[in-house]
């Protein structure tokens, strides 16, 4: 028996460049950088003091004010992200009160939680009393809060998890999600992930292991993917979330179609914490899992969205890996970088690009790789879209994410055709 199609049927953000899908990824194609200075606490005299910070940020109506005021920022992002998305998938509230709620779920990740609310705790602990911690603290902080809470507000019962896989797990999450409905658990998902790290730990922890650019006096031009002068990873936040559902479910309730999600792959390098293995092999093999599971051929994909953050090792590896799989076809395969302009946003990197990848296919647009300017000479020909952006009738695309622990995803998305 054939499995069921899905299809993608709404998109929500929150982003340096705003919430909404369209001005976003405008400006991606017009090669702005979000990255500034940052200017939510004190780090005059820390190495790096830049971030793709997320800027007069409002739930507006998305949220019950008090709510939003309590709970921490990368809830408030997963929020109206997924909101955003149910809107994006014309799901007002008349249109969600007809779904079959039991058959709706839920997988929003984040790789490092309620960050915010953790710092606020602890120093509460340590300068105060414990008699004075919040009773929010534990709900606040755990990772699948975010999709809980989001399930309460639209109502919907069906699978409900987060993911915590590091900077992949947009990826696994979207994944996973989209397993359920594979397997015929659910009609309809919202998945993606979300992150609010910029903070003094998150912020410091970064810094600790020196994987942060420390060009401070120039930060539009401190992201610099596979540029020979890059000098590590800028730290971004926000929110992305994709509306799944089953072709046959989209349809019956004429739903808009953005693009098909084919398949994907998940696994592991088992083979360091922070560093990927350099000969690629457990990137490759992951992509090689994804074309399978999705079943296409080599041959048709012409469009990488690269996980590609601008550390030393990173970067090589996944051209490694990509020469690996596509051998002489690399030449007709362009490739870019989102976190050349918004920064790498941790676990909600894979949702924020799932959508500039879903946006490319709609646009026949690539947006660029910015400050790629002294490129290595591994890319070879392999083509980063340096500087401006490009015209591409997307026939398959990959989004790649992977994360500390050796974690690697690849997601494949393709226009829809009837």
């Amino acid at each position: 028996m054939s499995r069921k199609r899905i299809v993608v049927t709404g998109m929500g953000i929150v982003s340096s460049f705003g919430s909404d899908v369209d001005y976003f990824y405008q400006q991606l194609l017009s090669g702005v950088s979000g990255i500034v200075p940052i200017a939510g606490f004190p780090c005059g005299d820390w190495p790096t003091r830049i971030a793709g910070s997320v800027r007069n940020f409002d739930s507006g109506e998305y949220m019950e004010k008090k709510q939003a005021r309590r709970v921490d920022p990368f809830i408030r992002y997963a929020m109206v992200a997924g909101k955003k998305a149910l809107e994006h998938g014309n799901l007002g509230a008349d249109a969600l009160a007809k779904l079959n709620k039991s058959r709706c779920g839920i997988v929003i990740g984040s790789g490092m939680g309620g960050m915010s609310v953790f710092h606020d705790g602890v120093e509460t602990l340590l300068t105060k009393s414990y008699k004075r911690l919040t009773p929010f603290f534990v709900p606040y902080i755990i990772t699948n809060m975010a999709g809980a809470l989001l399930a309460i507000d639209v109502g919907f019962m069906g699978p409900n998890f987060s993911i915590s896989t590091a900077c992949a797990t947009s990826n696994y999450s979207i994944h996973a999600a989209a397993e359920q409905i594979f397997q015929g658990k659910a009609d309809l998902m919202l998945c993606g992930g979300a992150e609010a790290p910029i903070t003094p730990i998150g912020l410091a922890g970064f810094v600790a292991i020196k994987a942060l650019s420390t060009r401070n006096d120039e930060p539009a031009k401190a992201s610099r993917p596979w540029d020979r002068s890059r000098d590590g990873f800028v730290m971004g936040e926000g929110a992305g979330v994709l509306l799944l559902e089953t072709l046959e479910h989209a349809q019956k309730r004429g739903a808009p179609i953005y693009a098909e999600y084919l398949g994907g792959a998940v696994n592991c390098d088992a083979y360091h914490m922070t560093d990927p293995r350099e000969d690629g092999e457990g990137v490759a093999q992951c992509i090689e899992d994804a074309l399978n599971a999705a079943g296409v051929s080599k041959e048709s994909v012409n469009y990488i969205n690269a996980h590609a953050t601008a550390t030393l090792a990173g970067d090589l590896c996944e051209i490694n890996a990509i020469r690996k799989v596509f051998g002489s076809q690399t030449k007709k395969i362009k490739i870019n970088s989102t976190k050349s302009m918004i920064g790498h946003c941790l676990g909600a990197a894979g949702g924020l690009e799932a959508v500039a990848t879903i946006q490319a296919i709609r646009t026949g647009m690539i947006h660029p790789t910015v400050n790629l300017e002294d490129p290595e000479p591994a890319l070879g020909d392999l083509d980063a879209v340096p500087g401006i952006a490009k015209p591409l009738k997307v026939e398959v695309a990959l989004s790649n994410s992977f994360g500390f622990g050796g974690h690697n995803s690849t997601l494949v998305f393709a226009p829809y055709i009837p």
